[in-house]
């Protein structure tokens, strides 16, 4: 490094979301016998890693900054992107991470304790030795997958999910556990096979899976090849974000798991795979009306089919399941009808889920500890009980459904406006289904409410049993945390805008990874090879090795 070279740059902070959680998943698994020290490194490097993700947001706001993996320049070597859209879903899920390990440590006892085995307490307390590497890996497969710059990188984030969360999901070794946990296993492998299988045919078609010349390729190549290389990859991402008709398989695989899993694994990683297709569908592919179309479908579909599964439901487990893949609908929903406006809203409502789904399902962790039980037939009186608990549900549930003005409905007042003003046969289709879909939403949470709260206790419930406040405080803040998004809407929504305006244009994106890209065009893509873009780390452009 020479004189004139910078020691520390804002590129600095790009990487650290994924080394951070991984170098501290190693130390973790080292220290497995000393369960103090695995708790104080993990909820430090989460926290740095959430540090270091605010930053990035603001930085990024002045435009993407890319670090070139190793000094090797794309597209020979691999690039992480730091834009607005991959910073903000890296604070957002990096607030959930802390906030879910925090409510862990207060759930889980060391492995070797002894203590209450009923269910909801002690009984269902985490491994410590296995979670936190586990659970730190996930944060840098997350991670990963957000800040990718090519589809193969984004692909290796999956497994890394794939990978962590299998072993989360079969925590304990239950039966249940272990047959839902390879339920879970076979679908993802599936959705990875192809993804892989999509991801070889881009590169055959194109030459590269660089995603930023991949935008300037793909325009070029024949439209049929496009829409079928199009298509392959949204069956696929499908599949990640449990979107109808590929959906059957999360009902039955996230309620087995302990509370904090679900939590993470309802707030966070269906989010992933939306992530991946609004990325793929605003800066690999032009608009097409046809894919848009069945996109709406879908959404539409994903709706009312997912609440209405809810709505049937007596475990609120599995309710919020349900719940869960419904609204991935009113996500897809802003995507398909591929404008500025809708997109923006699209990413206001993946914010506002992540918090609210993720709270609900630590909200009925604790449920689980003070009643024993998920079923609602076995539930009642909390409200007397436990009243800060019932305010906890309360909160967020009423967000979930939409009731103004809190962030749910901020989010669906976009998406509905902007399906008005679309005017199609199938945006108004849309618009009617989100209204009844958010009605249905607010009656299954209610059913909810009434049954665990004020119907008559059953005996089996204890009538003195303090809440851990290692439990509360988390579920607190992650509650806050969704109030907060409503009190800084007009913020947050301008810069989902601002985020979604450079998603839909591309070419901030492009530029940054090979400056002057956008506009050289894909018949000189090739002579760009070398280049470095934006604010970017490592060794500076040139030619690649």
């Amino acid at each position: 490094m020479t004189g004139a070279e910078p020691l520390w740059s804002v590129a600095t902070l790009v990487p650290l979301p994924v080394l951070l959680p991984l170098f501290a998943a190693g130390l973790t698994l080292a220290l497995h016998r000393f369960a103090t020290a695995q708790r104080v490194i993990s909820v430090t490097a989460l926290a740095a890693t959430t540090a270091a993700s605010a930053a990035l947001v603001v930085a990024a706001d002045s435009g993407p900054i890319v670090v070139d993996v190793g000094g090797w320049a794309a597209p020979v070597g691999i690039d992480l992107v730091a834009d607005r859209l991959s910073a903000l879903m890296l604070t957002v899920s990096g607030v959930m991470l802390l906030c879910v390990l925090l409510y862990s440590l207060g759930q889980g006892v060391p492995e070797g304790d002894t203590g209450d085995e009923k269910p909801g307490r002690v009984g269902d307390a985490i491994p410590v030795a296995i979670f936190h590497p586990t659970f730190l890996v996930l944060s840098a497969g997350v991670a990963n997958a957000f800040l990718s710059g090519d589809l193969f990188n984004l692909y290796v984030g999956f497994e890394i999910l794939l990978a962590a969360s299998s072993v989360l999901l079969t925590l304990g070794g239950t039966a249940e556990r272990i047959r839902a946990g390879s339920v879970y296993v076979i679908v993802a492998l599936m959705s990875s096979l192809l993804i892989l299988s999509a991801i070889g045919l881009v590169y055959a078609a194109t030459g590269t899976v660089n995603m930023a010349q991949l935008a300037m390729r793909l325009p070029e190549i024949d439209p049929t090849v496009r829409l079928a290389l199009q298509l392959l990859l949204l069956l696929a991402f499908g599949i990640k974000a449990a979107i109808f008709p590929l959906s059957a398989w999360l009902p039955d695989s996230y309620p087995t798991a302990p509370a904090p899993v679900t939590a993470v694994f309802a707030g966070l990683l269906t989010k992933v795979g939306v992530y991946a297709i609004l990325r793929v569908q605003t800066l690999l592919f032009p608009v097409d009306e046809t894919v848009d179309q069945v996109l709406l479908v879908l959404a539409l579909l994903t709706m009312v089919i997912g609440i209405l599964g809810a709505v049937a439901q007596n475990d609120v487990k599995r309710l919020l399941s349900f719940t869960l893949v419904s609204h991935i609908g009113f996500m897809i929903f802003g995507v398909a009808l591929a404008s500025e406006a809708g997109t923006a809203a699209a990413i206001y409502y993946v914010v506002h889920h992540i918090s609210v789904q993720t709270a609900l399902f630590l909200v009925v962790g604790l449920v689980e500890w003070r009643g024993g039980s998920t079923s609602l037939d076995k539930l009642g009186g909390l409200a007397k009980l436990a009243p800060g608990l019932a305010l906890l549900f309360f909160v967020p549930a009423l967000n979930l459904a939409g009731i103004p003005p809190m962030s749910g409905f901020l989010g669906k007042v976009g998406l509905l406006t902007e399906g008005v003003t679309n005017g199609s046969g199938l945006a108004w289709a849309l618009v009617v289904g989100s209204v009844v879909t958010s009605l249905l939403t607010l009656y299954a949470v209610v059913k909810a409410w009434n049954k665990a709260f004020w119907q008559t206790a059953p005996p089996e419930i204890e009538p003195h049993v303090p809440l851990p406040r290692g439990m509360v405080w988390p579920t607190g803040a992650l509650v806050a945390f969704g109030l907060l998004l409503t009190v800084a809407a007009g913020p947050l929504y301008g810069y989902a805008e601002r985020a979604a305006s450079a998603s839909m244009d591309g070419h901030s994106y492009v530029d940054a990874v090979f400056p002057g890209g956008s506009e050289r065009g894909t018949g000189e893509s090739a002579e760009i090879v070398g280049e470095s873009g934006g604010k970017s780390a490592g060794e500076p452009g040139g030619e690649a090795p």
